[in-house]
């Protein structure tokens, strides 16, 4: 199994949800909004024997020759965007999925032979809370094109190797994925589990929908996972994006 990093860069994130660009060698964070937080934006790519996955879809930025900042780090660690086969979106929160349209046929969906999965409550409750933590227009190609698959269950399988749960921590219906490959087990938490720190100390952050469930369930997949070697993804991470026991 190959893991790889799609980094899109360092990021302040404020109370209005806007993402800016962080220099870490100009910018100083005390010069940003109070309370603003510092984060790495950076959805995985993981080449299993059976698939090449794609664990959410960024902010969609797009660089300077207008190609889009995930398909630019796609195409940079060999992969075109036709090969993969799945995606697999934690939540819809605009920073994890602004890449999954098309930029040149925005009624799209960017990814054309991948399947994607997410739960169908999530994408409901998006378009019911909308912004500033969902962009509506940018979700709206999920609700009619064929190769969404929508996850209904609090818990399941995808194929015979890919486990999915419903923890309702981060975000009322945000899941986290145990991908299996030849004896090796991959977590992503998505943003119940962003950041190596926040495995390693207990604490409620007040951006949770249910802030103590995230704490004691990070509690606990940290123990599994020393326990029986995981490898850990953190999207938010500027320093640790793997971690393996």
């Amino acid at each position: 199994m190959k893991i790889i990093p799609l980094i899109e860069g360092t990021f302040t994130v404020d109370r209005t949800k806007q993402f800016f660009p962080f220099d870490p060698g100009k910018d100083n964070l005390q010069k940003r909004p109070v309370g603003s937080i510092l984060v790495e934006v950076q959805p995985f790519v993981i080449i299993t024997s059976n698939d090449i996955l794609l664990l959410d879809t960024g902010l969609g930025f797009s660089e300077e020759n207008g190609r889009m900042k995930l398909h630019q780090n796609l195409l940079n660690a060999g992969i075109g965007i036709s090969e993969v086969t799945g995606i697999l979106l934690s939540h819809l929160h605009k920073d994890h999925s602004g890449g999954l349209r098309s930029k040149t046929k925005p009624d799209k969906l960017g990814f054309p032979n991948a399947t994607y999965y997410l739960q169908k409550r999530e994408l409901d409750y998006a378009f019911e809370k909308g912004a500033p933590s969902y962009l509506s227009h940018e979700l709206e190609a999920l609700k009619h094109d064929s190769k969404v698959t929508f996850l209904h269950e609090d818990s399941g399988m995808i194929g015979d190797h890919i486990h999915y749960e419903v923890t309702g921590a981060h975000s009322p219906y945000h899941q986290v994925f145990f991908i299996h490959d030849r004896g090796e087990v991959v977590f992503y938490g998505g943003d119940d589990a962003s950041q190596l720190q926040q495995m390693k100390h207990r604490f409620i952050a007040k951006y949770d929908f249910d802030g103590r469930k995230a704490m004691e369930l990070r509690r606990s997949w940290w123990q599994r996972g020393e326990k029986e070697k995981w490898s850990f993804l953190f999207y938010h991470d500027v320093k640790n994006p793997l971690w393996k026991f």
